[in-house]
C-alpha cells in the first residue's frame, strides 16, 4: 500500500483505520442494497410494480437533496463522528424495517416509501459530516493520500457488493440481502463511534445564520462555485447515460444486459485504479487538473452514440473511471485544504446540493428525449453537454490558477486532534 512521504504509514494510524473500515463495510452493504431493494419491490405481489419501484427510489433520492444543506449545518455544530454514527443508526433502522417487510411479504407502499425516505435522510446527514471529518483524522500533508485510499477502498467494496448482490438475492432472497445491509450500518456505526475527535464548541448563532455563513464561504471562492456549476450539468448528463440512455443503446445495438454489465464493470475497475493513482500523484494546480479530468467522461458516451463495439466503449469507460476518481480525490483534498474547518461541512453540503440538483431531471427527461430524437442523438447531446460545461469551467481564472498550497492554513486543515 501507499505510504506517506513523511512519517509512518496511514495503516498504523488507529483513527484512519477505524474510519477506513467503517466506510468499506458500509459501502459493501450499500452494494447489496442497490440490487436487493429493486428486486424486493419487483417481487412483491400486485400490479404496477414498475411504478411502485420508481416511487420507492424517488422517496429515497429526494430527501438526500432536500436535507443535504441541513446536514451540513448540523455537522458544523456537533461532533461529526457522532453524527455519522447516528446517520448509520438511522440507515440500519430503515433497512431493518425494509428487510422485515420483504421477508414477511407484508409491505404496504406508504411504509416502504417512509423507510426509503429515512434511508435518504440518513445519507443527507452522513455525507457532509464525512467530508468534514477527514481533516480531523489525518494531518494536512496526508489529506490527498487519505482521500485516495478511502476512495480506493470504498470503490473496491462497492464493486464487490454489486458483484455478490445478485448471487445473494438469488440464494437467500432480497429480504436477507437488505438485512445484511442493515447489519453493515450497525458495524459502521460502532466503528465510527470509536473515533476520538474533539467535541465542537457550542455555537450561539441560529441555523439560518450558519447556512448564510456557509453560503458566503462557498460563493466567495470562484473556483468552487464554477466547478460545482459545471458538475450540475455533468452529473445530470452522466446520470442520463448510466441510468437510461446507455442501457437503451446496449439493448438496441450491443446485445442487451450482458454488454452493459461489461461496460459498467470496466468503469468500476477504472475507479479503483484511479483512486490508487490519485493517492500518489502530485500536481501544482489541482483544480485545473481535476477539471481537465472530466473531459474523458464524454468519450464513452460519444462512442455509444456512434454504435462503437462493446470492447471499445468498455476501454473508454475504464479510462473515464480512472480520470473520474482522480477528479474526486483532487477535488475533495482541495476543498479540505482551502475551506476553514469550522465551515467545511456546510460548504460540502452546498457542493453536494449543486452537483445533484439536476440529477433527477436528467433521469426523468432522458427517456422522452430518446423517444423523440433517437437514442444516438440523445447520447450525442449528453456528450456535448459534458464538453461544454467543462470548457465553461475552464474560463474561470481561479480554476486555472489555484495552487496546491495557496490557501492552506492552520484553520483550514488542523492537525489530528484527540480527546
Amino acid at each position: 500500500m501507499a505510504e506517506s512521504s513523511v512519517g509512518a504509514p496511514l495503516w498504523r494510524d488507529r483513527q484512519f483505520v477505524l474510519l477506513f473500515c467503517a466506510r468499506v463495510i458500509s459501502v459493501l452493504g450499500n452494494g447489496f442494497a442497490r440490487v436487493a431493494l429493486a428486486f424486493a419491490v419487483l417481487a412483491l405481489p400486485g400490479t404496477g410494480v414498475g411504478g411502485r419501484l420508481s416511487l420507492v427510489l424517488a422517496c429515497q433520492a429526494v430527501p438526500q437533496l432536500v436535507f443535504i444543506l441541513a446536514g451540513g449545518v448540523i455537522a458544523d455544530r456537533v461532533s461529526r463522528s457522532r453524527l455519522m454514527a447516528l446517520a448509520d443508526g438511522l440507515g440500519a433502522c430503515a433497512y431493518t424495517g425494509l428487510a422485515a417487510m420483504v421477508l414477511t411479504r407484508h409491505a404496504p407502499l406508504p411504509a416502504m416509501c417512509l423507510l426509503a425516505a429515512l434511508a435518504g435522510t440518513a445519507t443527507a446527514l452522513f455525507s457532509p459530516a464525512m467530508d468534514g471529518l477527514v481533516p480531523l483524522v489525518v494531518p494536512t500533508h496526508r489529506l490527498q493520500q487519505a482521500n485516495g485510499l478511502l476512495r480506493m477502498g470504498t470503490n473496491s467494496s462497492l464493486l464487490l457488493g454489486l458483484a455478490l448482490s445478485g448471487v445473494t438475492v438469488a440464494v437467500v432472497g432480497a429480504g436477507w440481502a437488505l438485512a445484511l445491509n442493515a447489519a453493515s450500518f450497525v458495524v459502521s456505526a460502532m466503528l465510527t463511534g470509536r473515533l476520538r475527535i474533539t467535541a465542537r464548541p457550542r455555537r450561539s448563532t441560529s441555523g439560518w445564520t450558519d447556512l448564510r455563513e456557509g453560503w458566503h464561504e462557498f460563493a466567495s471562492r470562484q473556483w468552487l462555485w464554477a466547478v460545482v456549476a459545471q458538475y450540475t450539468v455533468v452529473v445530470a448528463a452522466l446520470n442520463a447515460n448510466v441510468g437510461v440512455l446507455g442501457p437503451l443503446a446496449a439493448e438496441q445495438h450491443m446485445g442487451g444486459a450482458r454488454a452493459w454489465s461489461v461496460i459498467v464493470t470496466a468503469q468500476a475497475l477504472g475507479t479503483i485504479v484511479g483512486a490508487g493513482v490519485a493517492a500518489r500523484v502530485r500536481v501544482d494546480r489541482p483544480v485545473l487538473v481535476a477539471v481537465l479530468c472530466t473531459f474523458p467522461a464524454a468519450v464513452p458516451i460519444a462512442l455509444l452514440s456512434a454504435e462503437a463495439p462493446v470492447w471499445l466503449v468498455a476501454v473508454a469507460m475504464f479510462c473515464a473511471g480512472i480520470t473520474g476518481d482522480v477528479f474526486g480525490v483532487l477535488w475533495a483534498t482541495t476543498i479540505q485544504r482551502e475551506v476553514p474547518e469550522r465551515a467545511l461541512s456546510r460548504v460540502s453540503s452546498y457542493d453536494w446540493f449543486g452537483s445533484l440538483a439536476l440529477a433527477p431531471l436528467g433521469l426523468l427527461i432522458a427517456g422522452p428525449i430518446a423517444a423523440a430524437v433517437g437514442t444516438s442523438h440523445a447520447l450525442a447531446g449528453c456528450a456535448a453537454l459534458v464538453v461544454l460545461a467543462t470548457t465553461a469551467a475552464l474560463l474561470a481564472p481561479q480554476v486555472r490558477s489555484l495552487g496546491a498550497e495557496a490557501g492552506v492554513s492552520s484553520e483550514a486543515a488542523p492537525p489530528c486532534r484527540r480527546l
